[in-house]
């Protein structure tokens, strides 16, 4: 590390992302941020992907919370989105050309009575345009280049759809899913059993995991940490992603029996994943089984913050 470079910071980054966007351009913009900041080179990743036409709250993580994005993916989230009835696009949102019309519009009644066939466990055709692999290339690849593609239905749940506005042609709920949901695939599937066509004219994703909307940053404040302005008070601790998991509180010794993957034995805390602290400081994840926990996954920080 440069003499003069600050430590590379460790902990989550909420960006609220715009439209247009897309996740990995956040990923690059957060890189260089941190860089023209005089950070030291720090590993970045993001805890779930959002659509270039998606907005909203975006987690990236830092140094050692990238050891937590994948958790990140599996955790629910939470959308607003607007369905436009009376045309379906290829892409299922605005980018895309109309492939089917239709000129029923269905009332707020209606759509608020097909609802419930759309919450709990589902099934949905993800959309043509994804990043889903199709033997080794990517759906929206082979779509713009005019393959066929078929879709394989998959597994998904939504906890809750509920209407927040309706007006004419057009209605605006909010969704919370589990991982996997494809809101553009909801949208197409909810005009289809409403007798219409339809397609997402606006998505914003206000939760996701533990991590809300007030919480996320915009670019312009993340912008200033490569100007020199400080980064701690944008950042949240690597924890932040783990509020629902209870801590397990170590000891200099057992921590470095930890730090060294051993297996720490006859514990009263209850069966589960936990977070092992030495005083404040995340030393790793840890499945405690009969009194006996396992190391998930480790964090190498340092037991005084510098």
């Amino acid at each position: 590390m440069n003499a003069r470079s600050k430590p590379a910071p460790h902990g989550w980054l909420l960006l609220d992302k715009p439209r247009g966007l897309g996740s990995t351009q956040a990923v690059g913009l957060v890189k260089r941020v941190l860089r023209q900041g005089g950070y030291a080179k720090t590993k970045v990743g993001h805890g779930g992907t959002l659509d270039p036409l998606a907005e909203g709250v975006l987690p990236i993580a830092l140094g050692e919370a990238t050891k937590l994005a994948g958790r990140m993916l599996d955790a629910s989230k939470i959308y607003d989105f607007t369905i436009r009835f009376g045309e379906q696009t290829d892409t299922l949102d605005t980018e895309g050309e109309v492939v089917a019309t239709s000129n029923h519009m269905p009332s707020v009644g209606d759509i608020a009575a097909a609802l419930s066939a759309f919450t709990g466990p589902i099934r949905q055709a993800p959309p043509a345009y994804s990043a889903i692999k199709i033997d080794g290339k990517r759906a929206y690849d082979r779509a713009r280049a005019c393959e066929e593609v078929e879709m394989k239905l998959r597994d998904t749940t939504i906890h809750a759809l509920d209407i927040l506005e309706g007006a004419a042609e057009a209605v605006t709920l909010r969704a919370h899913v589990s991982k996997g949901t494809y809101i553009r695939s909801l949208a197409r599937d909810i005009a289809l059993a409403l007798g219409s066509r339809g397609h997402v004219t606006y998505l914003r994703r206000i939760k996701a995991g533990p991590f809300t909307q007030e919480q996320a940053i915009s670019l312009d404040s993340a912008e200033e940490v490569a100007k020199g302005a400080p980064l701690e008070h944008l950042l949240l601790p690597l924890e932040a992603g783990l509020d629902d998991i209870p801590v397990l509180h170590l000891d200099p010794d057992s921590a470095q029996a930890v730090r060294q993957g051993r297996v720490l034995s006859e514990l009263p805390q209850p069966d589960g994943l936990h977070m092992a602290k030495l005083g404040q400081v995340p030393v790793a994840l840890m499945e405690l089984e009969g009194g006996s926990a396992k190391v998930v996954r480790g964090f190498n920080l340092p037991d005084v913050a510098e």
